[in-house]
């Protein structure tokens, strides 16, 4: 006769807890692992092949669950944006044939990641401040029909802007980024943990001035006054107390064609390139470059020219004025900007998630340097 023995009470609570923690684990589990499939657009599958970690997809293997990436992960977009249009060179020629002033952009990023109000802002006041320019948006996205839909309205006012896909291959032909690409292209050289596209539009804004000549903005930087009397020009982004200059910015640059410093800014950044210091390929290229080539027919303007307000104080341009003395300052201000700066960069790292708020000094500069003025929305959140 089978005897059956019943468990204790001890023996039941310590099965209880284990039963809790197990649960506990499973959910926990769960919980990463929809965290995972909600951040980087995964699918699920069932395999029963051992755990996987490799650069081209995350397998984890838990009672035969297995997670994989989507063909649309980061990872592969790295990659994806390095795509070329052979029709580059010929419409980039046929628009700017009769420009006054040359103005490129870059907006190099994921397909479902296209302008959005703050860059829809800045070209507007491109256009209010230089009214006789052209702006060409170098874009792997922004070459498409809803591209064009985006930028019609300003368009629609005669105001010339086109965005065109790049053919990096033109681009970088007969210059030292050439060979870097290849090398990129192939996957033989490391990209990086910064993001590539970051660093494409880096090298692109040095290789369209070196092709065209012309003017580079940032897509975070607003245009307050007129282009046409600068040439051969960079700003500082600090200075010391004598007025030297401290450190440059790529924010903004304004070259002739085939200048021969472009081509050491070009060549700088196919012989040192790392792609995991951030700025290492921008703004501290630009300053090592000048250093050590101060003989070449360049000027360096002032803080105050391009970068009048610092990353860490650009909260202040989106506030409003909280008493009539701050209000007497942010007109003040208002008018200072106006008057002594070419633009304000906005610091997009910094200020990206703030608001303008209502008689603001951003909102005073909008509202004077818009064209289509429907975009924007004094409580809006720039995006």
């Amino acid at each position: 006769m089978k005897t059956t023995v019943l468990p204790s009470e001890q023996q039941r609570r310590s099965l209880n807890r284990h039963t809790k923690f197990r649960i506990f684990t499973t959910i926990s589990l769960l919980a990463i692992i929809f965290t995972y499939m909600f951040n980087t657009n995964t699918f699920i599958s069932f395999n029963f092949n051992p755990a996987i970690f490799t650069n081209h997809k995350l397998i984890i293997n838990y009672n035969q669950l297995i997670i994989q990436e989507s063909h649309n992960s980061p990872l592969n977009l790295k990659f994806d944006i390095l795509n070329s249009n052979p029709k580059f060179e010929t419409r980039a020629n046929e628009f700017l044939k009769d420009c006054k002033l040359r103005f490129f952009m870059t907006w190099i990023s994921s397909p479902s990641i296209l302008f959005g109000e703050r860059e829809l802002l800045v070209v507007e006041a491109l256009f209010k401040s230089n009214p006789d320019s052209c702006l060409i948006i170098i874009s792997n996205n922004m070459d498409s029909d809803h591209g064009f839909q985006l930028l019609k309205p300003v368009i629609n006012l005669g105001f010339r802007v086109q965005a065109i896909e790049p053919d990096f291959h033109f681009l970088f032909k007969n210059t030292p980024a050439e060979s870097w690409f290849g090398c990129i292209q192939n996957r033989k050289c490391d990209p990086g943990e910064i993001p590539l596209a970051q660093n494409l539009s880096n090298l692109i804004r040095l290789v369209a001035l070196y092709k065209f000549g012309g003017v580079y903005l940032d897509t975070d930087f607003i245009p307050l006054n007129n282009f046409s009397g600068l040439r051969n020009s960079i700003g500082a982004q600090s200075a010391n107390r004598f007025g030297n200059w401290t450190r440059l910015n790529n924010a903004v640059l304004v070259f002739d064609k085939n200048h021969p410093l472009l081509y050491k800014f070009i060549e700088e950044f196919a012989l040192t390139f790392n792609g995991n210091r951030w700025g290492f390929n921008g703004p501290y290229l630009v300053s090592r470059v000048v250093k050590r080539n101060m003989e070449y027919n360049l000027s360096v303007l002032p803080p105050a020219a391009f970068y009048p307000v610092g990353w860490g104080r650009i909260g202040g341009l989106f506030r409003r004025p909280v008493d009539r003395g701050h209000r007497r300052w942010v007109e003040a201000k208002v008018v200072q900007l106006k008057e002594s700066s070419y633009g304000v960069h906005l610091w997009n790292k910094q200020s990206r998630k703030l608001r303008i708020e209502e008689e603001s000094i951003l909102a005073r500069l909008i509202s004077h340097h818009c064209v289509v003025c429907k975009t924007f929305n004094k409580s809006q959140r720039l995006r």
